[in-house]
């Protein structure tokens, strides 16, 4: 009884093609949500990942950085996965290259 009805009301729009175009009007704004989401946070962060991941494979021995931690050094080693860098005159810590946040002008440290 309530199945018949229901069809019933539906049918209609259906028929005059009316409800197609209402359905893709209502996910236009998700869509516009969603391009505009895109190219204000995704496409920016893939862009700086880039950045920074060009950054990590370019270091180099002698090249001063700076470590996520906050240290200053110089790079006097280098291996695979870390680094050796020297924060002071006879003083060397291992660091993972991902530790790397930036890399400092030559003569920046003193």
């Amino acid at each position: 009884m309530f199945i018949s009805s229901a069809f019933a009301q539906t049918a209609p729009a259906v028929a005059a093609g009316g409800d197609m175009q209402s359905s893709l009007m209502s996910m236009l704004p998700l869509v516009l949500m969603f391009v505009v989401l895109y190219f204000v946070m995704i496409r920016p962060q893939m862009k700086k990942q880039k950045e920074a991941k060009a950054m990590i494979d370019a270091l180099a021995k002698g090249d001063e950085v700076v470590t996520s931690g906050g240290m200053l050094g110089k790079i006097s080693k280098i291996n695979e996965n870390s680094l050796s860098v020297e924060i002071a005159a006879g003083v060397e810590v291992q660091i993972q290259r991902g530790a790397v946040v930036q890399v400092l002008p030559k003569g920046s440290i003193k």
